[in-house]
């Protein structure tokens, strides 16, 4: 993913600490992380996790591949995340959700969510759920179709393959409009655009 300069921090970096440190403190910074499919928002959420930990502000990070109930279930995953995640940490109590299990195609152990000074939820559909106004930075990535069905399915290989039309019209659905963000992530140039001038600014 070219979301940063060669050998230098991820062009969001800058513009993602400034909106979060002044937060840290209270009740958990709720980082959300949306596009769709291959855009990288996995990639993004891991590194930043890594770079907030390093800056004294320890994070931890929700996939929400571990709530859609199979392959057609991205929108019945939505208010899920709003009820079991969101809501509880917003009250400063651990979030706690039943994971699914996509081998065995039924739902997994259920999973504990820390109320960590920041928590980063990642997946198609976070900044449309019904609590999309409840996170405090909401970062959307770009890729162009082509791009993002290479990278996920050199991600996930022959799995995905058969449900890529299946998925992308549940995208379509979801995503009719684009949600509304704080950070536009370019994530094939390498550019983010904020969209209040001042953390333009925080940017290199």
């Amino acid at each position: 993913m070219a979301d940063r300069p060669a050998g230098g921090e991820p062009t969001w970096w800058r513009g993602l600490l400034g909106r979060v440190g002044p937060l840290v403190g209270g009740r958990p910074v709720l980082v959300g992380v949306d596009g769709r499919s291959g855009a990288g928002k996995t990639d993004l959420a891991l590194a930043a996790a890594e770079l907030l930990a390093a800056a004294g502000h320890p994070a931890h990070v929700v996939h929400l591949d571990a709530l859609y109930p199979g392959w057609s279930g991205l929108a019945p995953a939505l208010p899920r995340l709003c009820e079991e995640v969101v809501a509880p940490l917003l009250a400063g109590r651990p979030g706690r959700y039943r994971s699914w299990d996509w081998d065995a195609g039924r739902p997994g152990p259920t999973v504990v969510v820390p109320p960590r000074p920041v928590v980063v939820v990642e997946g198609v559909g976070t900044l449309a759920s019904p609590c999309a106004g409840s996170f405090d930075v909401r970062l959307w990535l770009e890729a162009p179709a082509t791009v993002r069905r290479v990278r996920a399915l050199a991600r996930d290989g022959e799995t995905f393959a058969p449900h890529w039309d299946h998925w992308a019209e549940q995208e379509d659905a979801v995503l009719a409009t684009r949600p509304r963000w704080d950070g536009l992530v370019d994530t094939v140039v390498g550019r983010t655009r904020w969209s209040a001038p001042e953390w333009d600014r925080l940017d290199p």
